[in-house]
């Protein structure tokens, strides 16, 4: 499988660690779209918990249904799903 990951520069926003939880039965799509030269993709199984750095003014979307008709049932600043202290994109 391939991974696209966008480049960190360090005119990129600061990263924070950020989870979600699929608290439902139905199998989810979470996806980060909102952010110039950023995106995040994936798929979240009934109780399974995603853990993702994002920068902290993006909004995780949420999409509900079958693969073929999802929905966007929810719109979460990354900001409420913040876990951790903010990741420094600048080298070393």
């Amino acid at each position: 499988m391939t991974q696209l990951f966008a480049d960190l520069t360090n005119d990129s926003p600061a990263l924070t660690l950020c989870a979600y939880v699929n608290a439902t039965s139905q199998i989810q799509i979470a996806r980060i779209a909102d952010v110039p030269d950023w995106y995040l993709e994936r798929v979240v199984f009934p109780g399974q918990r995603l853990m993702f750095e994002a920068p902290i003014v993006a909004h995780l979307e949420i999409y509900s249904g079958t693969p073929v008709s999802a929905l966007l049932s929810d719109k979460i600043p990354c900001q409420r799903l913040q876990v951790g202290e903010e990741i420094s994109c600048s080298p070393s």
